[in-house]
């Protein structure tokens, strides 16, 4: 990822302010030394709005439009670390591209990035912003988040960045063995964070914490 003036940032949005960020995270439990490298390098500013430059890196989640959100750095950084528990690093799935944040922390942790976007205004926005990064190791695609992209699969990694009711059949189908999907389940004010493990034909359900998020829908936006 280039390192431009307006990555590096001024003021509320420089790296003393993200290293500050960083260390708050790590007070909170999140000690992947990948994750917390990641989260440190990428320009979290650059993916909200202007107005908003200045509270990029507060532990808070922030509006993108089109009633979505950037997620929280903690979540960002939870969700992260539980998808390394995977097996290999070689592909990781992203349904919700949303801005583009998550999907540049996951090019910094896998070899290859496939990621799912609903909202087409969000998607070539974010595609935009990802180029001008230079953030090379990934592919976007407009399409129904539900399916995946089942002629990729299979992937060792999977992360759904809206809350489903329930796990998707069509997701779960596309976890290679000894891989993983992070995932929020369930009704607004009712979320928990799951991990989806695949060990052969056997699935492990593991409960993180509880979660707040955009509910997931169907269909192109």
């Amino acid at each position: 990822m280039t390192n431009k003036p307006q990555s590096r940032g001024i003021g509320m949005t420089s790296q003393r302010t993200r290293d500050r960020l960083v260390e708050r995270l790590r007070a909170h439990g999140i000690t992947d030394t990948d994750v917390l490298e990641a989260i440190r390098s990428v320009p979290r500013h650059l993916f909200v709005d202007e107005a908003l430059a200045s509270r990029a890196y507060e532990d808070t989640a922030l509006p993108i439009g089109n009633n979505q959100t950037i997620s929280q750095p903690y979540v960002v950084g939870r969700m992260s670390a539980a998808l390394l528990q995977s097996s290999r690093r070689d592909k990781v799935l992203e349904i919700g591209t949303g801005c583009g944040y998550q999907t540049a922390i996951l090019a910094r942790l896998f070899k290859r990035v496939y990621s799912v976007e609903r909202i087409r205004s969000l998607y070539e926005q974010s595609a935009k912003l990802l180029r001008e990064l230079q953030v090379t190791n990934i592919s976007l695609r407009c399409a129904d988040g539900y399916q995946g992209l089942p002629h990729l699969a299979p992937f060792d990694a999977i992360i759904v960045t809206a809350a489903p009711p329930e796990l998707p059949p069509a997701l779960v189908e596309q976890i290679a063995p000894g891989g993983c999907m992070v995932v929020p389940v369930g009704k607004i004010h009712s979320q928990k964070l799951i991990r989806v493990t695949r060990d052969g034909n056997r699935l492990t359900e593991e409960h993180l914490d509880p979660v707040s998020f955009v509910p997931m829908l169907p269909g192109r936006g």
